[in-house]
């Protein structure tokens, strides 16, 4: 006779049910009005209505030729990020570069690695244009986020929207 597990065993491993998965985000380039209209309004709940930054700020003249991406789940956009290349390369630095900015997340969607998606994205984008580096002013609280993936802080914390921020660099060449 075939010997029989205990009943106070855990069972095998294929019937314990899967950890659950964390939802398919995909990254879009903003592609039309009605994409824009979805990243603005991201911002709009993130920057104007949760940190309170004046809408007159947050919205500049760099959007309408800034590269910008959502990410969406379920076809359902749930962040956003933008990349202005700039006309000159910040003080110290030579080539080309661009500036990363306005990296939302919806709160219910933060800690899954969405913003990390974003900014892969962002940078993959500026690598595909040839640029050399990538400048962006970090909210102080996320300084840890950016620093863990290479960019390294260029100045003293400075108010920014009244909120203090610093500014960081990443080389993407040499």
């Amino acid at each position: 006779m075939p010997e029989r597990e205990p009943p106070d065993r855990d069972p095998p491993a294929q019937d314990k049910p899967a950890p659950p998965r964390e939802p398919e985000v995909e990254l879009v380039e903003v592609r039309g009005p009605g994409d824009f209209a979805a990243a603005l309004a991201i911002r709009e709940v993130v920057f104007i209505e949760e940190q309170q930054v004046p809408r007159e700020i947050e919205r500049d003249d760099e959007d309408p030729t800034a590269f910008h991406l959502l990410a969406q789940v379920g076809g359902h956009a749930i962040g956003t990020g933008r990349l202005v290349e700039l006309r000159e390369p910040p003080s110290g630095e030579q080539g080309r570069w661009a500036q990363i900015g306005r990296m939302a997340v919806l709160v219910s969607h933060r800690r899954h690695k969405v913003g990390s998606k974003i900014l892969a994205g962002l940078e993959a984008e500026a690598r595909r244009r040839g640029l050399d580096g990538i400048v962006l002013h970090a909210q102080v609280y996320a300084h840890g986020f950016y620093e863990h993936v290479g960019y390294r802080d260029t100045s003293p914390i400075f108010d920014e929207a009244g909120i203090p921020h610093t500014e960081m660099r990443k080389r993407l060449k040499g």
